[in-house]
């Protein structure tokens, strides 16, 4: 199975509009940050998780020529607003694209997205087959999905586990049931937005303590902002096993 982080960065990317800091004006890449997403590839599926408004962009650098489904974790803008750019898969596929989401992220988007859904349709818009998420294991082509409950503070949120590979993004608490669901994972993409405490996110200590009672052969940090330090520098601090992600790495998962 192959991984590629899409985006590693928070809601507003890294750089961030208008800031001066030595982390936004770094000219390592590793510090350019779009918006979380991954992407998961096993026997010719093709599965991205979230399609923030950095998805066309992502799309565009990985060469993604088509895709069999999207699954989002939850509503939030950065991470469901490039949905709409789901039209060329649509026009090359000839047709629509699952999308999968609970019964609260179906609601919002419908709302959103509203011009997708009304009965007269506008040419060109993007085709959507929202799928529900209801907590029991998804079938994707060749993947069994199983979604794995967190909380965003006091939002409801779902990371994935797929065979012995986890994504856990934008959360700040989970209980112990949904670790037990974990057990045996190799490799985790884990949310931890900075060093500080956040009210939503995961810190890097956090995330860490996390890793531990989870105990995969490899962990990566993503959902990362310019508040956790220059990539360089961070990197030099991570206990062995634990690693920043950083846009456009790709793993590997047997």
């Amino acid at each position: 199975m192959k991984i590629t982080l899409l985006g590693t960065g928070t809601s507003q990317g890294v750089p961030v509009i208008a800031c001066n800091c030595e982390v936004c004006r770094s000219t390592d890449p590793h510090d350019k940050r779009l918006r979380s997403s991954i992407m998961i590839e096993e026997n010719g599926t093709r599965v991205v998780v979230d399609a923030g408004p950095d998805f066309r962009q992502q799309m565009l650098r990985e060469k993604v020529q088509n895709i069999d489904a999207i699954l989002l974790t939850h509503e939030h803008a950065d991470h469901i607003f490039g949905l709409d750019d789901i039209r060329s898969f649509n026009w090359i596929q000839k047709a629509p694209i699952d999308i999968y989401c609970e019964a609260r992220v179906d609601k919002n988007l419908r709302t959103i997205f509203d011009y997708v859904f009304s009965e007269e349709k506008y040419p060109g818009i993007p085709q959507m087959n929202l799928v529900p998420i209801d907590g029991s294991v998804l079938t994707v082509g060749s993947l069994d999905i199983v979604p794995i409950r967190v909380m965003h503070h006091r939002l409801p949120v779902y990371g994935f586990r797929v065979g012995k590979f986890a994504y856990l993004t934008d959360f700040s608490t989970i209980a112990d049931e949904e670790l037990e669901k974990l057990k045996g994972v190799e490799v985790v993409v884990i949310d931890a937005l900075r060093k500080e405490s956040h009210i939503s996110h995961l810190s890097l200590g956090e995330a860490i303590d996390i890793i531990g009672k989870i105990g995969p052969r490899k962990a990566y940090i993503t959902h990362i902002s310019h508040q956790m330090g220059l990539h360089s520098e961070v990197m030099k601090e991570l206990p062995e096993g634990v690693e920043l992600g950083y846009d456009g790495e790709v793993l590997k998962v047997n």
